[in-house]
Formats: C-alpha cells, sequence, structure tokens
C-alpha cells in the first residue's frame, strides 16, 4: 500500500514534463518531486511552504547562496547593456576579457589564455579536444589516452562521461569510449590493504599508476585528468602526498595534469584552488560552478602559453582554430562570473571559508563515531558521511536498500538538504554560512542519521 500523500498539482505537472537526471524515474510516481519555489541565504522553500537549510549549495555551486542582490543588480545591469554575443571570429565582449583576466590572477600556476564554455561537462570534454589537438599540433599524433581515475566524476558529455568513472554514467549508455583508461581510486578507507599504512598505500598507488602508463604505452597517453578533492564520487580526499608521488611519474612520461577545479575551486577548501590545497602542480584546469556561484551556467579552460602557441602555429596550417561554443563566454555569466569573484574578495571569503573550517571538523568528527556512520571525510567546507551496515568490519549495506537515498529523505524531512551518492551524504553548504547555521545543518543531519538508524533496525535492513 503506497503511504505517501498524493501528488500536489504542482508535483503532478512536473511528473507530467520533466526529465529528472540523476534520479530513479521508476519511484518518481509515488514520491514526486521537491518542488523549489524562493531561497534566501543558505535557505530554500518549496511550494508547501517547508524551509530547508541548502547542505549542497545546489550542487556544489551556490557559493554566496542565493537571493545576493549585488549578483541580482550585476545581471540586470548587463542584461540591460548586452544581452548576448559570442566570441567567434575574432569578436570580443568587454565582460569575458575582464573574467579572462580575473582568472589569469588567481590561477595557481601560469596561465596565458581562457576558454570558456557553458559547463563543467564541456570544459572537461574541452580539455580532451584541446589535448588532442595539442599533439597533432606538436607532431605526436599518438599520444592521445587520457587518464582517469575509478570514482572520479567529470561530466556527462559522452568524453567527459567516458572520464568520469562511476557505473551509473557507463551502464545503459555505451560507455566509456576508448582513448579513455582509469587507474585506481585514491580511497584509503575503502582500498587500503589491511596492515598498509596511508604512506604505503600512496606508494601503491603511484607504482600502479607507473605501471598502467607502461602498459598502455607512455607515447600514447597525452594527459592525466583529476580533481583534488573527488565530488561526486563521494567526496574522498587523497592521503597526504598522493599528488606529490604521481606528478613526477607524468612528468617523466610526458603526460600533463589537468586539474578538474569545477567543485574545488573559488575558496571551496579555504584556498582558491583545490590544487593548492592538495599539493597539485596542473599544466591546465577546469572551472565552472561557484565561478559564477550558480547564478548562471559558465565554464572556463585555462590554458598555458606553450599549449595556446601550439594551437596559434596549427591554426596557421589549417586556417581556423575550429572549436567553440555559442554561448561560450556569454556576457551575462561572465559579468557574473567577474561580480562573483569581486564579492569573494571584498567577503575575504578564504577568512571565512577558514573560520569556519574547525567547526565544520569538530562536527564530522562526532559524526563519524554515530553508529551507522563508517567514515566521515572532508577538506574545507566539503564532507562526506559514509554509512555501513556494520562500523567494524566496515561492511556497506546492500544495494538494493537504498539507505543513502533514504537518508536523505530523513534528512529533507528534518529542514536539510543533502545529496546521497549511494550510501554517502554529501555536505557542502554555501560558503556564506554562518557557524551558527552550520551548526544547525549538522544538528538536522545527525537528527537524520538518529531517523536512519532507527529505520535500519526496525526494517533490519543490515541483513
Amino acid at each position: 500500500m503506497n503511504s505517501n500523500p498524493p501528488l500536489t498539482n504542482v508535483q503532478a505537472r512536473d511528473l507530467d514534463a520533466i526529465l529528472h537526471p540523476y534520479t530513479p524515474l521508476h519511484t518518481l510516481p509515488q514520491t514526486g518531486a521537491t518542488v523549489i519555489d524562493h531561497g534566501k541565504g543558505v535557505y530554500v522553500y518549496d511550494t508547501q511552504g517547508n524551509e530547508y537549510i541548502e547542505g549542497m549549495s545546489g550542487l556544489w555551486c551556490a557559493g554566496l547562496g542565493f537571493g545576493n542582490e549585488e549578483m541580482v543588480e550585476a545581471a540586470t545591469q548587463q542584461m540591460r547593456s548586452l544581452p548576448y554575443y559570442h566570441l567567434f571570429g575574432g569578436m570580443g565582449i568587454e565582460p569575458a576579457i575582464e573574467l579572462a583576466e580575473k582568472l589569469k590572477e588567481l590561477a595557481p600556476v601560469p596561465i596565458s589564455k581562457v576558454f570558456f564554455t557553458s559547463s563543467g561537462s564541456e570544459a572537461n570534454d574541452t580539455q580532451v579536444k584541446l589535448a588532442w589537438y595539442y599533439n597533432n599540433a606538436r607532431g605526436k599524433p599518438e599520444k592521445k589516452k587520457i587518464i582517469s581515475r575509478i570514482k572520479a566524476y567529470h561530466g556527462v558529455t559522452i568524453m567527459s562521461a567516458s572520464l568520469t568513472g562511476l557505473p551509473y554514467n557507463h551502464k545503459g549508455f555505451d560507455l566509456p569510449i576508448d582513448r579513455v583508461v582509469h587507474t585506481e581510486c585514491p580511497h584509503y578507507y575503502r582500498f587500503g590493504q589491511d596492515g598498509e599504512s596511508e604512506a604505503d598505500f600512496v606508494t601503491r598507488l603511484a607504482t600502479s599508476l607507473r605501471e598502467l602508463i607502461e602498459r598502455e604505452g607512455p607515447d600514447t597517453i597525452a594527459a592525466m585528468i583529476a580533481e583534488p578533492v573527488m565530488g561526486a564520487g563521494g567526496v574522498i580526499v587523497p592521503p597526504k602526498g598522493y599528488f606529490e608521488a604521481i606528478q613526477p611519474i607524468l612528468d617523466e612520461y610526458d603526460i600533463y595534469l589537468i586539474d578538474d577545479e569545477v567543485i574545488n575551486g573559488f575558496g571551496r577548501t579555504g584556498n582558491w584552488w583545490g590544487s593548492e590545497t592538495l599539493g597539485m602542480t596542473p599544466k591546465t584546469i577546469s572551472a565552472a560552478k561557484q565561478l559564477t556561484s550558480a547564478y548562471a551556467p559558465l565554464g572556463a579552460v585555462m590554458l598555458p602559453e606553450d599549449i595556446y602557441q601550439a594551437f596559434v602555429d596549427h591554426s596557421r596550417q589549417i586556417g581556423t582554430f575550429g572549436h567553440g561554443f555559442t554561448y561560450g563566454g556569454h556576457p551575462l555569466g561572465c559579468a557574473l562570473g567577474v561580480k562573483a569573484i569581486e564579492i569573494y574578495q571584498k567577503l575575504d571569503i578564504l577568512s571565512h571559508v577558514r573560520s569556519l573550517i574547525p567547526v565544520f571538523e569538530a562536527r564530522m568528527k562526532k559524526i563519524a563515531d554515530h553508529p551507522i556512520v563508517g567514515e566521515a571525510r572532508y577538506c574545507g567546507l566539503m564532507g562526506g558521511v559514509e554509512l555501513v551496515a556494520d562500523k567494524a568490519t566496515k561492511q556497506p549495506f546492500d544495494a538494493s536498500v537504498g539507505i543513502g537515498p533514504k537518508a536523505a529523505t530523513l534528512a529533507r524531512q528534518n529542514g536539510a538538504i543533502f545529496r546521497a551518492i549511494g550510501d554517502t551524504l554529501a555536505v557542502c553548504p554555501p560558503m556564506i554560512i554562518t557557524a551558527e547555521e552550520l551548526n544547525a545543518l549538522f544538528d538536522r543531519m545527525e537528527k537524520a542519521l538518529d531517523d536512519t538508524e532507527f529505520l535500519a533496525k526496525k526494517d533490519n535492513l543490515r541483513g
């Protein structure tokens, strides 16, 4: 018997008209969508008047929260002056120029040029095309494979979904495609061997990467792509020294490192870039999400001078640089990117995030002791709470139980929004959150975990 309440009119309309991404479509007719109506600060409100602390910044992206009036005004001004133009054929617009200048100033490594896209998926897709173009331009046409990692998330276009190392992005889609190979995931809790220290784990992963490169052939591999902290794979923070261990191997084989900062960038980890926090030395960078605080779609690829000059030489041979998007560098997105960075700097967002990290860490450490929690991992204002059936043995719940989605639903009933990534609850609040609001968010998470444990016992979900 269906215990769910009947769908509201707006839920029925939603069900009739929308194909929802990342949604169990077979259960949606029973539950209906949670339809969000408006938001302010770190809070959002649904069409039935329920209030939630938005513990995921939407999708890792609304760093300034909701309803920021400076952002609204910047959007209004830009829409009035130039609602749309493009960058094709050598055309230019001031917002794109200014934002590219700001990104070059903030970049953690020397950057010469910025290429704009509409999303992080497009940015990472572009990274691969540009790696191929670059190696063709420098006379290495066989050097085309890209190394990614198991549990990585890099997007959902055909190529970026192939880079992604998650089964639900591959199953049923005939992915991954050729030229993508996956190396091991740097998650010590799940993949460390008995008696193996974190340092030994890092050494083993570095050795495995070298073996993969030699097996595939170094002359066939262009680049490796990596998130500093793996976001949608479950907020996986690599052990100390991980990137320092793999960087010399990549350098040895002329394989450059692509830094996917789509989730990590713009203060989330306590630095402008996750690569600074995690010890990465990338050659190119992808950005999106908090680039505009999600007030408009925008992505960016940041390139060094040597890659750009190779493009210039190839353009001379071919006649043009044949890549671009209608909305790449859209004036609205770029104006909002400029304004978002101005606000981050005015608020001294790095200091604010750093001031909240001790609160975040303390609450995550407390949550780690919960009977249903196997691991609570975190970096900056980003964390993952992995739920397990047996804390002592790390035994997960049977996948058919869907304990993660159940916990996320119970969290919403307690007034907080988190994202279930399998059986991990991800938390990534707007960076403007106060200590008081952050504690309230974790209070609601703890209540949801208590409710989840009760449900697991009542329904014998632990097996």
